[in-house]
């Protein structure tokens, strides 16, 4: 099969598991760096919780870390205010031209 010779199974080491996944042989880098991105907000809760909260809460600070982050450049890259504007606009040009 064409689709299964561009599937890569790689392992992906995230705080003290290795995680086996089938990825697209083109997303390997992205993975690897979300990887990357999962441990560095781990370890850094670790660092300062580290003995006063349970490794759970730990990865659910990181969890919610991350993904607030995304939230925020997902708002950021928001085109529907822009749309709604240009098809107001578009709609009075089109009806100064009737």
């Amino acid at each position: 099969m064409a689709g299964e010779e561009e599937k890569l199974h790689i392992r992906l080491h995230i705080y003290d598991t290795d995680m086996p996944v089938v990825i697209d042989r083109a997303d390997e880098f992205t993975y690897r760096e979300a990887a990357k991105d999962i441990n560095k907000a781990i370890n850094a809760y670790s660092e300062i919780f580290k003995g006063k909260k349970s490794d759970k809460e730990i990865l659910y600070m990181a969890l919610i870390d991350i993904t607030y982050n995304y939230e925020v450049e997902k708002m950021k890259n928001d085109t529907t205010p822009i749309n709604d504007i240009l098809s107001k606009i578009t709609t009075e040009i089109e009806d100064a031209l009737k």
